[in-house]
Order: C-alpha cells, then sequence, then structure tokens
C-alpha cells in the first residue's frame, strides 16, 4: 500500500513524517505523524507549526510507523 500526503485531496507519495503533539491533549511523549509530500512539507508544517504543535520532520520510510 502507498502511503499517501495527509493535505486535503493530496495523492502524491509521502516523502515526509511531521511528527507533532497537541500539548493540550497529549503527554509530552505522545506523537502523531502527518505524511507529506514535498510539494505539501512547508504548508503543513507551517500549520502545525503556528498552533506549537511541530516536533520536527523526518524523511519518511514506508511501513515506519513513527507514531507513539
Amino acid at each position: 500500500m502507498t502511503e499517501i500526503c495527509s493535505a486535503k485531496g493530496c495523492q502524491q507519495d509521502a516523502a515526509w513524517a511531521l511528527l507533532w503533539n497537541n500539548p493540550r491533549l497529549h503527554t509530552p511523549e505522545r506523537r502523531k505523524v502527518w505524511l507529506a509530500c514535498a510539494d505539501h512539507r512547508q504548508s503543513l508544517s507551517d500549520f502545525l507549526g503556528a498552533r506549537g504543535f511541530l516536533i520536527g520532520a523526518v524523511p519518511h520510510e514506508s511501513g515506519v510507523d513513527r507514531s507513539v
């Protein structure tokens, strides 16, 4: 199964894993993941960063679940 970008309507293959958490809902060690293609990495990172949710971005490895 191909893992696709989390941007609304995008069907491109994921190239990045954006690690984030919402400190109001999640414990500090909790990691959620949005996948991003090269075209949407910055816009998705900006969205999460503006809310103080973004922890980091790492290259996506197919089949690897980085959520904790």
